[in-house]
């Protein structure tokens, strides 16, 4: 019988269970995944292939030290209980030379979770026949991941969680004859060839439009539409400290004032952590279950992530969050503005397909600055007229999501991590689409 992922960290599981000395504890964390890879250029495959890896990250406890160490594993059960024993001797080596942890913190309950999310994926040639038929004439560039990602955690004190989920994300651009570009993506876990098919035909008709004369504006400040895409580089931003409890502690949080009570977002703004029914495991790297945590209610901060450490440190109570108390499954809530309509109650501004290389121009004051890459269009009337040049934003959340926030539309776009970078990812945001009275282009 052919070994699964979840047998094998059982397996590893067990041997550690054995070999553990009686002042001793551990963690062991696993990630692996089955992916294939197809990348396409110019509508066609340029290269396709096959991934299957994983990895155990084990850390040891004893008198108050911790030490850990991350190591591959190769399917074989012989070898990956010859690299457990191995790691396990190098951490037992380690651990005298360290200084007690003053916030060390392990969850000892026993806790058990187990998610499995593995509904059946299309073949990549069936994703190839309708990517070709709907991208015919298209100079299309992209790639397409697909396939199980797996997580798993286990301790000394007999908690155990598994979470196996299926998934693909296709993240692509069309490119017109003059350069330009419209960027796309279609990712979750039940393909459906009809909304591909409806996100192509949408490329088409932008791709349509940037054929148009180039229009340069003058800084100033516009009224615009924020599609989701766009909105999820901005959620990615605030995703670096911005919910974190350490870095609020700290002063390093960009939503200070938020969580301070001195300023607050637009009251139809309400932001959760929502790890129920997402593609993240309902546990941490630390290991402790996570929990659905609501961020922002009505435009005022709420909750904060907090990690089993900065627990112990802050006197805060833990809620599941990750080492760097960055959301995993960050979900804001819809409006009532329907998708037909964005275009009629934008009337006259901006529409904005895509914001590229975001930063903070001014942290304590969540202002932040970006580009307009991609496909970014000027609006008359409730009508596309022309592709707008490439210009940068420097703006304020405290504006975009408070004071000028006019609009939420009620469809939302569950948007995947494209991150492949070491493994594929597990994170993903679930957002409507922004009207805003005034955005601010600088330059």
């Amino acid at each position: 019988m052919q070994r699964t992922p979840r047998n094998r960290f059982d397996t590893l599981v067990q041997d550690l269970h054995q070999a553990l000395q009686p002042d001793e504890h551990f963690t062991l964390g696993y990630e692996g995944e089955c992916s294939q890879f197809i990348r396409f250029n110019h509508g066609k495959v340029r290269q396709a292939g096959q991934v299957e890896q994983a990895m155990a990250s084990l850390r040891l406890l004893q008198a108050g030290r911790q030490a850990h160490l991350t190591f591959t594993l190769c399917g074989d059960a012989a070898l990956d209980r010859a690299r457990l024993h191995e790691a396990l001797a190098q951490l037992r080596q380690t651990l005298p030379l360290l200084p007690e942890d003053p916030w060390l913190s392990l969850d000892d309950r026993a806790w058990q979770s187990l998610s499995q999310q593995l509904p059946p994926l299309p073949d990549g040639e069936t994703v190839l026949d309708q990517l070709q038929h709907a991208a015919d004439g298209l100079d299309l560039v992209g790639i397409y991941a697909a396939g199980p990602i797996s997580r798993g955690f286990a301790s000394s004190a007999g908690a155990r969680g598994w979470h196996e989920a299926s998934s693909f994300n296709l993240d692509w651009s069309v490119f017109h004859a003059n350069g330009q570009a419209v960027k796309a993506n279609y990712a979750g876990q039940v393909w459906c060839p009809d909304a591909f098919a409806a996100r192509l035909d949408h490329c088409r008709t932008q791709l349509d439009a940037l054929g148009r004369p180039t229009l340069t504006l003058a800084p100033g400040r516009y009224r615009a539409y924020l599609a989701p895409a766009a909105l999820d580089e901005i959620a990615g931003l605030l995703a670096w400290g911005g919910f974190s409890a350490q870095a609020l502690a700290s002063g390093n949080s960009a939503l200070q004032r938020l969580y301070a009570g001195e300023a607050q977002l637009a009251p139809m703004v309400s932001l959760h952590e929502q790890v129920s029914g997402s593609l993240s495991p309902a546990f941490s790297d630390e290991g402790s279950p996570r929990q659905d945590v609501r961020l922002v209610d009505r435009g005022r901060a709420d909750g904060r992530l907090v990690s089993a450490r900065s627990a112990v440190e802050l006197a805060l109570d833990a809620n599941g969050a990750d080492s760097g108390e960055s959301p995993c499954a960050l979900s804001l809530a819809p409006g009532t503005l329907a998708q037909a309509d964005i275009l009629a109650h934008l009337g006259t501004g901006l529409y904005i397909s895509n914001l590229w290389y975001l930063n903070y121009s001014d942290l304590p004051a969540a202002r932040m600055t970006g580009l307009t890459r991609f496909a970014t269009f000027w609006v008359e009337d409730g009508q596309l007229q022309a592709p707008v040049s490439t210009m940068r934003f420097d703006d304020s959340l405290y504006d975009l999501l408070g004071d000028q926030l006019e609009a939420l539309t009620c469809e939302r776009e569950l948007i995947l991590s494209t991150s492949t970078y070491g493994q594929r990812q597990t994170g993903s945001s679930h957002l409507p689409g922004a009207l805003v009275k005034a955005l601010t282009l600088t330059l």
